[in-house]
């Protein structure tokens, strides 16, 4: 949980054209047998922490249900949704432009929150500095930096990436059984429909097997590099491609 003060925030514009804010948004879903059902807030936030250790960014509290709809059948999932989902993000912008904080970042741990996208683009056309990070291509190069051998694909959930950034940043959350719990389902084109059940019966899709701290360590650095471009436009005098 971040600890600033108000003189904390006041402080940093001091020395920034454009405040940014960065929000974490997770789920409250299965991860198999033996990630923590927080995953993909834990995920969110250690991402948005490795910022904020780089950039001069207002760091967020994390929302921590999202819309997870495909993990419906598994006990512990909790959703909300994506009309509710919408409504808090853009809440919290304009909460704090009102207090002088011009852009916000979304940083999105599970993607299943379809909708931020569409959060992103409407605030965007409206003139608003916003952002979702980190997009599927950031992704990618931290996939090469880190060494993951997993494709994007193959690695949707409880897998390769999740399992090592967890065993980096909390390591005490995972527990013993992901060197075994590797499971493969690239053709997943009725996912929306039938959810995860029906490619996965213990809640895994990926190689978790395969994880391990070190990569965990890369990927997170990679992904600040890249929020660099992020972080620039977004506090440019001109965002880029507006008119």
């Amino acid at each position: 949980m971040p600890a600033d003060t108000t003189q904390d925030v006041r402080g940093r514009a001091a020395g920034v054209v454009r405040q940014v804010a960065v929000l974490p948004v997770g789920s409250f879903e299965q991860h198999g047998a033996y990630l923590p059902l927080a995953t993909d807030t834990l995920v969110a936030c250690a991402v948005a922490r490795e910022i904020a250790a780089a950039y001069p960014v207002h760091l967020l509290p994390p929302v921590t249900i999202g819309c997870s709809h495909e993990h419906a059948d598994w006990p512990g999932t909790v959703s909300i949704s994506s009309v509710t989902l919408h409504a808090v993000v853009t809440d919290i912008a304009s909460s704090l432009r009102r207090s002088g904080v011009e852009a916000l970042v979304v940083v999105n741990g599970h993607g299943g929150n379809y909708v931020l996208g569409n959060v992103v683009q409407e605030s965007s056309a409206r003139g608003e500095r916003m952002a979702l990070f980190p997009a599927a291509e950031d992704w990618e190069a931290a996939r090469e930096r880190a060494g993951v051998v997993t494709s994007l694909l193959t690695d949707m959930h409880a897998g390769e990436i999740e399992t090592s950034i967890l065993l980096h940043a909390h390591p005490e959350s995972v527990r013993p059984g992901y060197e075994a719990a590797d499971c493969v389902a690239d053709d997943r084109r009725h996912l929306l429909s039938l959810g995860m059940s029906a490619y996965t019966d213990s809640g895994v899709i990926g190689r978790p097997s395969l994880g391990s701290a070190e990569k965990g360590k890369e990927l997170l650095a990679s992904l600040a590099d890249s929020f660099g471009t992020y972080f620039s436009f977004l506090t440019a005098d001109e965002v880029p491609g507006r008119v």
